[in-house]
């Protein structure tokens, strides 16, 4: 039995942090995983920019109901559920999450959490576990599954070489350089051929 994981921000949906650094005129803001394999140093390094900007989780999802899926995402989603169950893994967060999963047909997703004063202002993160993407893949092992698994960034790493098939999608070039071993395509029609042969 398989089960396909899938990154969200860069395979389903643009990075929200990326809009909201366009959105917002803070450059800084552009810095993602695929620049920094670090996660907690990433997010303590976003927090501080938004605290030191006076910005909050209001601000944040005003960008984000602006922001639509990646052109055929959806139906790449949808093809996929109807051969193989898919869920996403993403180090999103549920307050920024839920407008995107509507827009795409309400997947299963696994994320994090915010931790959001009452004045709106973001002051901490709860990671749902530990290597959050591998963790909940070597669960999905222990009962029963084969997985595949397919990504953009360094924080996707762990779980595709952790599968029984793994791919990077659209990934940057420095990425795919490191890592040559892993299949790679920049397109969904040519993903979904790439998990169906892992089916086989």
């Amino acid at each position: 039995m398989y089960i396909t994981c899938l990154d969200l921000e860069g395979v389903l949906t643009p990075e929200i942090w990326i809009a909201f650094s366009e959105a917002s005129g803070i450059p800084e803001l552009r810095r993602t995983t695929r620049d920094e394999p670090d996660y907690d140093k990433l997010m303590r390094w976003r927090l501080g920019i938004l605290k030191e900007r006076g910005l909050g989780l209001k601000e944040i999802q005003e960008v984000i109901a602006t922001v639509d899926p990646l052109p055929g995402a959806k139906e790449f989603l949808d093809e996929l559920r109807s051969i193989t169950q898919a869920v996403i893994l993403s180090d999103t967060f549920t307050q920024f999450a839920q407008p995107l999963m509507r827009k795409l047909g309400w997947p299963s997703l696994f994320c994090n959490e915010l931790v959001v004063a009452p004045d709106g202002e973001v002051t901490d993160f709860r990671l749902r576990c530990k290597q959050t993407k591998l963790s909940t893949v070597r669960a999905f092992q222990s009962v029963g599954y084969d997985t595949i698994a397919a990504g953009d960034s360094f924080n996707d790493l762990a779980m595709i070489q952790a599968s029984k098939a793994g791919f990077l999608f659209r990934a940057p070039e420095s990425i795919k350089a490191q890592y040559p071993e892993i299949p790679s395509c920049e397109d969904y029609g040519d993903l979904l051929d790439l998990i169906k042969g892992a089916m086989v």
